[in-house]
């Protein structure tokens, strides 16, 4: 396992994300037996669970963009990502998509509570789960069993959804979403496409 550890955490785009997770962290650990403090970083986690699902569903799967840049850029953030699923370069968001998505949801954050510290502690819960996330989609995709009966469970339905069908099992480290929108099945009950490796050319 340490192989693989040193593999995630030096990527350099969870590098980054480690570094800002832990200069977030050092701000909301001062705040900590604030029970809003406590809030503000679950609803970090609870934001990030919940884009995890919309944006794999509704932004990466859209329909084929015509404009070259619309698809340069989903090619690179999802596209590709299927046609090679464990290219280490396509099975992490790249920052110039995440950093702004953070910064975004922090403003709204700031904007609704006019607090700089519950904000930090926001982006705290984001980045963490973010970082979460990122893990649980690196083991996915690497021959790594995982302990649990669930994380074997999300990681049989991750890899069915690259080679079986990319119409259901959109969550990475919850099937939460899939289970009540509908896009989980069990793999006998769901056809093979012929195009889960290569959602460019679905009609």
């Amino acid at each position: 396992m340490r192989k693989y550890f040193k593999e995630f955490g030096t990527f350099p785009d969870i590098t980054v994300m480690l570094l800002i997770l832990l200069v977030c962290a050092s701000f909301t650990v001062p705040h900590l037996f604030y029970f809003w403090t406590w809030v503000a970083i679950g609803a970090g986690m609870l934001t990030y669970a919940t884009s995890e699902y919309v944006v794999h569903r509704f932004l990466f799967h859209i329909k084929t963009p015509e404009n070259p840049f619309m698809l340069k850029m989903i090619k690179r953030l999802h596209y590709d990502h299927h046609v090679d699923p464990d290219d280490l370069k396509l099975l992490f968001l790249p920052l110039w998509f995440s950093i702004p998505g953070f910064v975004i949801y922090g403003l709204i954050v700031f904007l609704l509570t006019g607090s700089t510290s519950l904000t930090i502690a926001f982006a705290t819960g984001l980045v963490a789960y973010f970082l979460y996330y990122e893990w649980k989609h690196y083991i996915a995709h690497k021959p790594i069993q995982p302990r649990t009966k669930l994380g074997k469970n999300i990681k049989k339905h991750h890899l069915l959804h690259h080679f079986k069908n990319e119409n259901y099992w959109f969550g990475v480290t919850h099937t939460s979403f899939d289970k009540t929108l509908g896009t989980f099945k069990e793999n006998k009950e769901v056809e093979k496409s012929p195009t889960a490796r290569n959602l460019e050319n679905r009609i």
